[in-house]
């Protein structure tokens, strides 16, 4: 069977921690997208880990970790990161790369670099990993696959080709220094004796593990509302972030992705530029980033301090719908037990219009939050494993959520660890 856990908002709702628990259960995990622009966060019994491209199931034996065709394969940064997880004493993971993976090239990540600088005051808070470049490359097909590295006439070949046409632009509209396809062939040739011992075709593999019954888990990177169809446009990532796009990031049956676990935090943050409406500034902002997530809300890849806000049902319910959500999973639930009362955005009002649907960019950027107030349960939940053991208005603040969601909660997360997770019965599933 095929899980998949992907994002209902902005991204940064605490995935990594949601596939590290799932992958305990699964046989493969699979990264079906991105890049190394974003990062999930994990604390379990090696330490605390940032991870960008590796899947994260990779703390577990058993399991085979796979990087899918769809990602943006940065190889010296996947490379660096495995030689940091397994220095932290964690068994060298079973790692396969797809052939058909696309490769993040060097010049990709100045061009980014330079397209941001160029934009200024316009920039689109690109995280300059080259993820931008790397997908247009992709689809106005000069993009390379990891496979090329192996065909080396015709790589170089290829890539004296794309030199030319970027170095026009480097020499006339960034005024830059021009490429040499040499450096980067050489540059080429390093990462080619880095991935072969790992690549092979990915797509294959999974079908076999299909037919023999493995347990797979699809992990998505960043949320609903970064997808470049169905997010908030432009300011949103290149690659889907949806659970649909699993089927084609992985090279899998669509029909085969039987659950779809829609991660969704208890409160709001957005890392880079775009629409927020239930945002928050000031030193309410301050207070809720300093005791978010595990020691604060500061992106994984970044570092950069996250935007804050109160939940917003409008945008999570778009979100579940958009992914399919089988199952919600509500994270950092124990981060708001400071306070008495918690403000929660349950419609937006656009030109004087109340909604409870998500609108496109343009009406997004008028709209402001009718907020509703629920009273909170100022304690600590952290350690409880039972639902019932929750105090009362914490259950009656899920129950709120889930019912204006319209999506069932059956996962609660009340602590960074792995085992801080509540599993729950929806009355949306009777």
């Amino acid at each position: 069977m095929i899980k998949a856990v992907v994002g209902a908002n902005w991204g940064d709702e605490g995935k990594g921690k949601i596939t590290d628990m799932l992958a305990e259960e699964a046989d493969i995990i699979v990264r079906f997208q991105g890049g190394a622009n974003a990062g999930h966060t994990i604390v379990n019994d090696y330490g605390k880990f940032a991870l960008h491209t590796l899947p994260s199931g990779v703390f577990y034996g058993h399991t085979t970790s796979i990087i899918g065709n769809g990602v943006a394969l940065n190889i010296p940064v996947l490379f660096k990161e495995l030689q940091e997880v397994v220095s932290k004493g964690v068994p060298m993971p079973k790692l396969l790369i797809s052939d058909r993976a696309q490769m993040v090239m060097p010049y990709h990540i100045l061009f980014d670099q330079y397209e941001e600088e160029r934009l200024a005051g316009k920039s689109f808070g690109s995280t300059k990993s080259g993820i931008a470049p790397f997908y247009s490359d992709k689809y106005a097909k000069i993009g390379f696959q990891v496979q090329e590295l192996f065909h080396e006439d015709t790589l170089l070949e290829k890539l004296k080709s794309v030199c030319d046409t970027k170095n026009v632009l480097l020499e006339h509209l960034y005024h830059k220094e021009k490429l040499v396809p040499e450096k980067i062939f050489a540059e080429l040739m390093e990462y080619k004796k880095m991935v072969e011992p790992f690549v092979c075709d990915t797509s294959l593999f999974l079908w076999n593990a299909i037919k023999e019954g493995k347990e797979i888990l699809l992990e998505g990177q960043l949320g609903t509302l970064k997808d470049p169809d169905h997010g908030i446009y432009p300011m949103v990532t290149s690659s889907s972030t949806l659970a649909a796009y699993g089927a084609i990031g992985a090279g899998v049956p669509p029909y085969e992705i039987k659950k779809i676990v829609t991660v969704s935090k208890a409160y709001s943050s957005a890392v880079g530029a775009g629409a927020f409406v239930s945002e928050i500034f000031g030193e309410e902002a301050d207070e809720l980033r300093r005791r978010g997530g595990d020691g604060g809300e500061y992106g994984a890849t970044t570092g950069r301090p996250r935007r804050m806000g109160w939940y917003d049902c409008v945008a999570s319910r778009y979100g579940c719908r958009l992914q399919g959500a089988t199952d919600v999973a509500f994270t950092v639930l124990d981060v708001l037990g400071y306070l008495k009362e918690i403000p929660v955005c349950t419609a937006y009002k656009i030109d004087g219009e109340i909604t409870t649907e998500f609108p496109t960019t343009e009406l997004l950027e008028k709209a402001t939050p009718v907020m509703e107030t629920l009273p909170g349960w100022n304690c600590d939940i952290r350690g409880i494993k039972n639902y019932e053991d929750l105090p009362e208005n914490c259950r009656k603040y899920i129950e709120f959520i889930e019912e204006k969601l319209g999506f069932p909660i059956t996962m609660i997360s009340n602590g960074p660890g792995r085992h801080d997770i509540i599993m729950r019965e929806s009355k949306l599933n009777a």
